[in-house]
């Protein structure tokens, strides 16, 4: 039986909450082009106390400084942009639960206000957690590793491909691939990319290092770009020996026409420099070069097509 295709969300966040400025009831928005238009609810005050924190929010850190500025401002304006919203069910406490706009609700508590404006949408769990991610990503309000657990969720729980997500929310295919790669950082450098003392692009170049720690404490003392990480990366991946347990003298190169001719053949059909180093004991090292990320994530895709 064939899987019934994902609804997608159109042209994003805009096409489903409609212009968050203008009153909801002059808006037509959908979740897809395909699916009628979702039930649309004219701007309306509810109490705060009514609304919930979203458990699935892709965003977890919020700045403390900003809150308090933004509660500065909401007390002297009140809160202009609406909360977007789903109706809750089995929860007597909380009639709605938030989908976006978490830190415009948080610091609407702590500026002591009584009633916020809302825009309610009924969505699913699936929806809800795409909107959340399309709506931080717009925003830039993910740091990289929420975006990336965010994307991993969606894969997980909804079964979405790479590719589903670069339709849904709007990004290259590639950008998913190497967001997604910064989760296989350890536990130290994730953190140092959290609080912002290391890019993205600082942290996709320590991937292929054992031990990233050192190189990522050098980059926040010294200041280090991202092309001279990139660098030192690479000199430390050449200086890593074929074999440290056999001597080379004892197991020399195998160099025939043969292995000559598979290597221009591997060449060839991955567009990039392939090496290899086969030995007479028949054991040997493939060392394919790539010159970007962009080359690397199409490596990637070609290994992994056949799953």
């Amino acid at each position: 039986m064939a899987q019934e295709p994902k609804p997608r969300l159109g042209r994003g966040l805009a096409a489903l909450i409609g212009d968050m400025d203008s009153p909801a009831s002059n808006q037509a928005g959908s979740v897809t082009s395909e699916a009628p238009a979702a039930p649309v609810m004219a701007d309306t005050h509810v109490a705060i106390e009514k609304i919930r924190a979203n458990p699935n929010n892709p965003r977890r850190t919020f700045s403390e400084s900003d809150l308090d500025d933004l509660s500065r401002s909401l007390k002297e304006h009140g809160l202009l942009q609406p909360l977007l919203v789903r109706h809750t069910s089995g929860d007597p406490d909380h009639d709605y639960e938030l989908i976006a706009g978490e830190r415009r609700w948080r610091a609407s508590q702590r500026a002591g206000l009584h009633s916020v404006p809302i825009v309610v949408r009924d969505v699913d769990d699936r929806q809800a957690l795409e909107l959340a991610i399309i709506e931080n990503v717009q925003r830039a309000d993910l740091n990289p590793v929420e975006e990336a657990q965010g994307y991993e969720q969606l894969m997980d729980d909804h079964s979405y491909t790479q590719n589903d997500l670069a339709q849904t929310i709007g990004k290259s295919r590639s950008h998913v691939a190497n967001t997604l790669r910064l989760l296989k950082l350890t536990a130290p450098v994730r953190a140092l990319l959290v609080e912002g003392a290391l890019s993205a692009g600082h942290a996709r170049a320590l991937i292929t290092l054992d031990n990233p720690e050192e190189i990522a404490q050098r980059i926040v003392k010294d200041g280090l770009s991202v092309r001279q990480v990139e660098q030192i990366v690479a000199d430390a991946n050449d200086s890593q020996p074929v074999s440290s347990a056999t001597p080379k003298e004892t197991n020399p190169r195998y160099d025939d026409a043969n292995s000559r001719a598979l290597e221009r053949t591997l060449s060839d059909a991955l567009g990039m420099n392939v090496k290899l180093t086969h030995r007479a004991s028949g054991k040997g090292r493939l060392v394919i070069d790539y010159k970007s990320l962009e080359q690397l994530d199409e490596l990637e895709l070609r290994l992994t097509r056949s799953k």
